[in-house]
């Protein structure tokens, strides 16, 4: 169910404003015969664009809010950068509105918006940190890599970052095209307690929860707790037969503590696989873009990721599903 302030927003907000407006142009994005108000750029604050008079479907009004949601913002005004209260606050705002578009719309959105950021380089550096703190951040609540790296291929490509920045984003854009939703995940070698190695590829199992995680780290502890108590994933593991394993859990610690990780790896579930990352092979080859603890993938028998950079929630709403 889409959140009532927003239902409004599409719905209605506009409504008594949408006549402020009485010079009209057309737009090659609106269906044909419809009328874009002119915009008028705020000065020193933001706000939202005019809407079209007689639009009044909420999936039209969300797709036209998206492509014209800045038009009205003065990227030119390099001071609004040093005011999160008016920028920051429209950029949260509007990355909340692209929830309610198709992908294929959000990601044009997303395009338009760092075009017209482009007008100014301070800007335009101002916009690619806030798209990497909301859809890049690992605890940031807006985290979507679908849409980050979108934004990424756009940074890569452009001419007004610095060469840090720019390197930076590169490196970025590599890491989070690793182990693809759809593609067959990285292979590693991984080491159990009593010393026993294998590799990940020769787990024989329909599906298997690759867990990466620390000892003594609060979020771990608490997510090894949920995957516990969820009845879907429990019911996976139940299935598990001498002649068939349904479903494995692997945990693995990438850091180089290695009496850290024994003193605490007694904690953990006796019939998951328990390990580490012997040498860190993990992190110096780069294989998995592991940027906070706990980080969860799905795969399937043949080691292709089903669910990347996932969370219990998903994981448990793929088995629920009869399988």
């Amino acid at each position: 169910m889409k959140p009532y302030f927003l239902y409004v927003l599409l719905c209605g907000v506009f409504i008594g404003i949408s006549c402020s407006s009485s010079k009209r142009t057309q737009t090659e994005n609106m269906p044909e015969g419809t009328e874009l108000p002119q915009q008028t750029i705020a000065k020193d604050t933001f706000l939202l664009p005019v809407m079209p008079e007689g639009m009044t479907n909420p999936d039209e009004r969300a797709k036209f809010l998206t492509m014209h949601y800045w038009d009205r913002f003065d990227f030119g005004n390099e001071k609004l950068i040093t005011r999160p209260q008016v920028t920051e606050q429209a950029f949260v705002d509007y990355i909340n509105v692209l929830n309610y578009v198709s992908e294929d719309d959000a990601k044009k959105s997303i395009a338009y918006t760092l075009e017209k950021a482009g007008e100014s380089k301070a800007m335009y550096a101002h916009f690619a940190s806030l798209f990497e703190k909301y859809f890049n951040g690992p605890n940031s609540p807006f985290r979507n890599e679908g849409f980050y790296i979108s934004v990424l291929e756009k940074l890569t490509k452009a001419t007004l970052l610095s060469k840090e920045d720019e390197s930076r984003y590169k490196f970025q854009l590599d890491m989070a095209l690793k182990n693809s939703v759809g593609s067959k995940a990285a292979n590693f070698d991984y080491t159990l307690a009593s010393g026993q190695t294998a590799d990940v590829y020769s787990i024989n199992s329909n599906y298997l929860i690759l867990m990466f995680s620390n000892p003594g780290c609060p979020a771990c502890a608490a997510t090894v707790q949920q995957i516990e108590a969820s009845d879907a994933i429990g019911n996976a593991l139940k299935r598990n037969s001498p002649n068939r394993t349904m479903l494995t859990v692997l945990t693995v610690y990438p850091d180089n503590d290695l009496n850290e990780w024994t003193s605490h790896v007694q904690e953990m579930p006796s019939q998951w696989l328990n390990a580490y990352d012997k040498g860190m092979v993990i992190t110096q080859k780069k294989l998995y873009d592991i940027q906070a603890t706990p980080t969860l993938y799905l795969l399937d028998k043949d080691k292709k990721v089903i669910l990347k950079d996932t969370s219990v929630e998903e994981i448990e709403r793929f088995f629920s599903i009869a399988r």
